[in-house]
């Protein structure tokens, strides 16, 4: 009986070690799983990076195979068992389980996080500028180009933008139009749109020339009236991927139109609460819509131009209304609820609203004898803190709306060495260009977050 009594607790033996260490492996199992701090370990590390949705994918099935590795090495432990190998191919499946549903409620959780491009730091980076200040001459207009004029330093071209809170990717011209093949970018606005408008097509082709770009603009109605400095715009196609990057002048976002077509010296309709025959025509087109306004919003403007402000098409009584700003913010306001309402009509459609590019007129104004002169990079700060906007009525117009804010302001009210200066080829005596940007620049900036954006 000793020695039966010996044997059974021999034969026993193995169960219990193997009881003891199956209990042993689903307690660390689960208590790893449910770890806060492990969770909140993974959470910190990852949290300012923004993955693309295939390296989403291969963090959480990377996890996956890590977990059923270990579960697989654990069932081969106990396979002599068939009641432990059912007990294991349970938890497998209930850990598999959980684990997806954890993955689910990262990836909601961090969908739910948006970057916030303007909150950030310019960083010194030798990779800069994206093209050269000496070429790029078939895009880029001798007036904002630097590199040309006397000016010496130029160290305003090797700095990029940081932000926050996710990461921003590499501007590469050849990639950029591969995923714009077959489709439109339209800039509508200002000069300042103008000048975002040349750098992206110096940036996209890294200021080489390229002869086999095809001249479009006359598909938009883009040609040089007779007897005009300029033509309104201009588009410009790349047969190669079949992308057509254009620009519309429309310094208001207005609709306009003569009072009397009849008399050469009539004065035009502002219509602030239209948008430009130009978007109604050929809005359908685009797959990108970039707009801009704001500093042609002056009353020595308004008067040069011979506008005269309308609203419900007949001219604008409201004295509220008629003050400039007020006439502009109604005009922001318009011009984006339009474009949401067409946006339903072509799906296909990405529209942003720029925010309004600082002035850096320091001592007084352009007239009087503001200038814009110092070379030090970064004299105000690199940082940008603030979650909010610098230009609120853009921030403003755009909530509850498919259009995009792309917040340029903060960003670029700390690059004051950036712009023309007193180096202006069309400048007169004293005057300074504190408006306008040195290209390479500041305005390249613009376009990559555009594209992150994208």
């Amino acid at each position: 009986m000793m020695k039966g009594g010996n044997l059974r607790r021999f034969m026993g033996r193995p169960y219990s070690l193997t009881l003891v260490a199956f209990m042993f492996t689903t307690i660390f199992l689960w208590s790893w799983e449910k770890n806060p701090l492990v969770t909140t370990s993974l959470l910190r590390e990852d949290q300012f990076v923004l993955p693309s949705p295939g390296s989403l994918n291969t963090k959480e099935h990377t996890s996956e195979d890590h977990l059923h590795s270990e579960v697989a090495e654990e069932t081969r432990n106990f396979k002599t068992e068939q009641g432990f190998d059912t007990a294991l191919t349970n938890i497998t499946a209930a850990f598999s389980l959980e684990r997806k549903d954890n993955g689910k409620m990262w990836n909601s959780s961090f969908e739910k996080k948006v970057c916030n491009y303007a909150k950030g730091r310019w960083v010194a980076d030798r990779r800069r500028p994206l093209y050269s200040g000496f070429g790029c001459k078939q895009w880029l207009s001798d007036m904002w180009a630097c590199r040309l004029t006397q000016r010496t330093d130029f160290s305003y071209e090797g700095y990029r933008w940081q932000p926050e809170n996710c990461q921003m990717p590499d501007f590469r011209g050849s990639d950029f139009l591969k995923r714009m093949r077959d489709k439109t970018i339209a800039l509508v606005g200002d000069s300042l749109g103008r000048q975002q408008f040349q750098s992206l097509l110096c940036m996209v082709t890294g200021g080489e020339e390229r002869p086999e770009v095809e001249d479009v603009g006359w598909k938009y109605g883009l040609v040089k009236p007779h007897g005009a400095i300029r033509p309104d715009g201009w588009a410009f196609r790349f047969p190669h991927t079949n992308t057509t990057i254009l620009y519309y002048w429309s310094a208001s976002l207005c609709g306009i139109e003569p009072i009397n077509a009849n008399d050469p010296g009539t004065d035009f309709a502002m219509h602030l609460d239209r948008p430009p025959d130009f978007l109604k025509r050929f809005l359908h087109q685009f797959d990108v819509l970039v707009l801009n306004t704001g500093h042609h919003w002056n009353r020595g403007k308004v008067k040069a131009n011979r506008w005269v402000m309308y609203v419900n098409g007949k001219p604008l009584e409201d004295r509220k209304l008629a003050v400039i700003w007020n006439a502009k913010n109604l005009t922001v306001y318009s011009i984006i609820k339009w474009v949401d309402s067409q946006m339903s009509l072509h799906p296909r459609l990405k529209a942003f609203f720029r925010t309004i590019s600082p002035r850096h007129f320091f001592n007084g104004d352009w007239n009087t004898g503001g200038s814009c002169d110092s070379t030090t990079p970064l004299a105000g700060g690199s940082e940008v803190t603030q979650d909010k906007s610098s230009d609120p009525v853009v921030e403003g117009a755009i909530k509850g709306t498919k259009v995009k804010i792309l917040d340029i302001t903060a960003i670029s009210q700390l690059r004051d060495e950036g712009h023309i200066s007193r180096y202006s080829i069309k400048s007169s005596s004293g005057v300074q260009d504190c408006l306008h940007w040195c290209l390479p620049g500041i305005p390249d900036t613009w376009n990559e977050l555009l594209c992150a954006q994208l």
